[in-house]
């Protein structure tokens, strides 16, 4: 059966032959009888378009079902929903991919209206960049959380199941990244879909292809040939097969030859055995890369909290020293870590504030960017994956109110503090380790707003995360998750002004749900007679006392002396108490 194109330049083609053939044929019998075969050939081929149109009407029309039944369960929780990272990225490949086969397939025959809404909303759907990000956090979350190909194809997260065509995408994307090992493994699942009796457009030959080079790449030359000869027995006149596995078993062969010779000179005595160790002898076991450690803690390992610390944590109601907002109805306060001190509060944000906030952000939320070390310059980075607004106190009360509270709380004054920001992550979103504070190969981070170092950090977590997501500390193992409507707080500064280096973080990725957060990045000045100082902590030679108030007698009377001052280089004055 022709195809509807064909069948309509069929039909257009002979319209224009009878067109052209007309020369009086009302003159002669036997010239119009061959009018009448003409007429014959235009009907057949009218019916073959018609039966072509009716075929593309159906698939359209069982495209919009799916779609329809689809979108009407999504909207219900659009956030909820695109939580899921699964679901965002098949989001994204539809908009970007498959809506656009759908309008290849009805462009010339449907109405102009649908055209038209269709191109001019086109301009609006994700692009390729989209879809690969999209992918790209499903390979992040697969290695961050250990997930199978299996797990994340069957929708055992749980969630939606990925086609033959969404895990051959995933693994293309991949080979373009030159990822051969996530090429490999989501090649290998869309083969395992095939060989199940899954239809697809995607032809195995397709897969094998691709299959075949990845493993190749990784070195396992055995697995590369098998692959190929099975391309081999499917298409074997395809070309690049042919070559490849010529060239494989000439490495294969190379490979064992070598192998012989290498067992050969050790029984002669010419080589001497090695033994493989998993690890270097004076490494410790968990001298671990830091993105190995991240990764571990996000999965909720190697957390380094012993039962003795732990104990001396502690919950209590707190009211900053009978702070007069707070004597009535105090906060709770929850220890979350000993060293760095890092503190959460309870119910310290309402739903309405928590609402608006995200409210007065959405139409800001852009890319998240960092400050590049070296040039200064705000841009985007691939280890940061959010959306991120500033709004400031003057903008709405709920800011000034939580701006108030912050100051409230911490007694640290937030008039030289930084905006408020609201950060939303995106598919697998996640901000890899960093430091909050400018380092010593830093001295210009903050030049520009001229209020000193990031001293502290106050961090609201304004949605609860089905999984993932997690602020871990790799430095010291600390995992502190994100619970709807508390915040925590920590100093990214000793009292002596130096940074506290086991204060670098993460932001774990989002597995499953929807993560806002909002934080507000307090600087040093202003802090001069806020927080107290102490000489004995790191970096104490570098306080010089200007004043005491002691007893007339030689000997100091320590319970007698009520403040000293101190000065630091940075330079800025602080009040400090002696006890």
């Amino acid at each position: 059966m022709r195809s509807w194109t064909t069948c309509h330049v069929v039909l257009l083609s002979c319209l224009i032959h009878s067109v052209s053939a007309h020369n009086d044929f009302f003159t002669s019998i036997g010239q119009m009888t061959d009018l009448l075969f003409t007429e014959k050939d235009l009907v057949t081929s009218l019916k073959d378009y018609i039966q072509a149109e009716e075929r593309k009407l159906e698939q359209v029309k069982q495209w919009a079902e799916k779609l329809d039944s689809l979108t009407s369960i999504a909207t219900q929780d659009p956030e909820g929903f695109l939580g899921h990272p699964v679901n965002a990225f098949k989001l994204m490949k539809r908009l970007n991919t498959e809506w656009g086969d759908l309008e290849n397939l009805v462009l010339k025959d449907m109405s102009d209206g649908f055209i038209s809404n269709l191109t001019i909303q086109r301009q609006h759907f994700p692009s390729d960049e989209d879809q690969t990000g999209a992918a790209k956090a499903l390979l992040r979350l697969q290695d961050t959380y250990q997930l199978d190909t299996q797990s994340i194809s069957t929708g055992d997260l749980p969630g939606c199941t990925l086609t033959v065509e969404d895990c051959f995408e995933l693994g293309r994307i991949a080979y373009s990244e030159s990822d051969y090992r996530h090429t490999e493994v989501w090649m290998a699942q869309a083969l395992k879909q095939l060989d199940e009796g899954e239809e697809s457009s995607v032809e195995p030959v397709m897969v094998l292809d691709y299959l075949s080079y990845s493993v190749y790449q990784q070195g396992e030359l055995e697995r590369a040939l098998d692959f190929t000869r099975r391309l081999l027995e499917l298409d074997p006149e395809h070309q690049r097969a042919n070559g490849n596995l010529k060239y494989f078993e000439y490495q294969l062969a190379k490979q064992r030859k070598a192998g012989e010779d290498l067992r050969y000179r050790r029984s002669e005595g010419a080589e001497p055995e090695r033994e493989e160790s998993e690890g270097r002898k004076g490494v410790k076991k968990d001298n671990l890369p830091e993105k190995k450690k991240y990764e571990q803690l996000c999965r909720g390992e190697g957390i380094k909290m012993t039962p003795r610390r732990q104990s001396r944590l502690f919950c209590r109601y707190y009211d900053n020293n009978q702070h007069p907002r707070y004597l009535l109805g105090p906060v709770k306060q929850e220890d979350e870590w000993d060293r760095p001190y890092i503190i959460r509060y309870h119910d310290i944000i309402s739903e309405w504030e928590i609402e608006k906030v995200k409210e007065l952000a959405k139409p800001r939320l852009r890319r998240a960017t960092i400050s590049n070390p070296v040039t200064g310059v705000l841009e985007t980075a691939q280890y940061r994956i959010s959306k991120s607004a500033w709004l400031t106190a003057n903008e709405h009360s709920v800011v000034d109110h939580i701006n108030q509270r912050i100051e409230d709380l911490t007694g640290l004054d937030v008039q030289t503090a930084e905006e408020l920001q609201v950060a939303n992550y995106g598919v697998g979103g996640q901000y890899e380790p960093h430091f909050d504070f400018g380092r010593k190969d830093e001295p210009d981070a903050f030049k520009e707003l001229g209020t000193g170092n990031r001293i502290a950090t106050w961090l609201f977590y304004m949605s609860d995360v089905a999984a993932g997501g997690a602020t871990v500390f790799p430095e010291v193992g600390a995992v502190v998750r994100p619970i709807k409507g508390t915040a925590v707080f920590w100093y990214n500064l000793l009292p002596s002004g130096e940074g506290d280096y086991s204060t670098r973080h993460a932001a774990c990725p989002v597995l499953v749900g929807n993560k806002w957060v909002s934080n507000k990045w307090i600087h040093e000045h202003g802090q001069e007679f806020r927080r107290r100082c102490d000489t004995q902590r790191r970096g104490g030679k570098k306080w010089i006392l200007l004043a005491l108030l002691a007893t007339p007698t030689s000997r100091v009377d320590l319970k007698r002396v009520k403040m000293i001052f101190c000065f630091r280089t940075s330079p800025v004055w602080q009040m400090c108490s002696v006890m």
